[in-house]
């Protein structure tokens, strides 16, 4: 099995809320960037919130609408063995330091996973830093995940909350 790894975060000193994913998939790791895969709905679903049209940015625009909004990115995974994109093939998992995300990211309040395997993972690194910010559960943003856009979109919404 192929160990994988996932890219460095994208947050700065006003970011607020982290989105955490379980570890990008193949698209994403051939493109070097986040959720690159076109059927992937993440874009689509943070653009929803952000009320910003997110996919017709480039991606160093698209980051960077994320951080003006403070919105920041990561995994909870560094690196895991895992055939294909699917987070069910994940194996030996080596997390991401996430529990220093309070002291790292002062204005921080707030931690989304995207989807199951980031949330059980995350939460399970977090420790006692899990009763320093909330956390979220979202819906998976990935094409893996069947359920549509639109059963989706109001857990994504949710995340306005805490943006403003």
């Amino acid at each position: 099995m192929t160990r994988k790894s996932s890219f460095p975060p994208v947050a700065d000193d006003r970011t607020r809320l982290v989105v955490l994913g379980s570890l990008p998939g193949d698209a994403s790791l051939r493109a070097g960037r986040y959720y690159a895969h076109p059927q992937n709905q993440f874009w689509r679903l943070m653009g929803a919130v952000l009320e910003t049209e997110l996919q017709a940015l480039d991606y160093p625009d698209r980051l960077a609408a994320l951080l003006a909004r403070g919105v920041g990115l990561w995994d909870v995974a560094a690196s895991a063995r895992r055939e294909g994109s699917s987070d069910a093939a994940i194996r030996d998992l080596q997390g991401n330091d996430i529990a220093a995300l309070p002291d790292r990211l002062p204005a921080l309040r707030t931690l989304a996973f995207n989807g199951g395997t980031a949330h059980r993972h995350g939460m399970r690194q977090l420790g006692p830093a899990a009763d320093r910010l909330a956390a979220i559960a979202l819906p998976s943003s990935s094409p893996l995940h069947t359920v549509g856009l639109a059963a989706k979109l109001p857990a994504w919404l949710a995340l306005r909350a805490w943006l403003d």
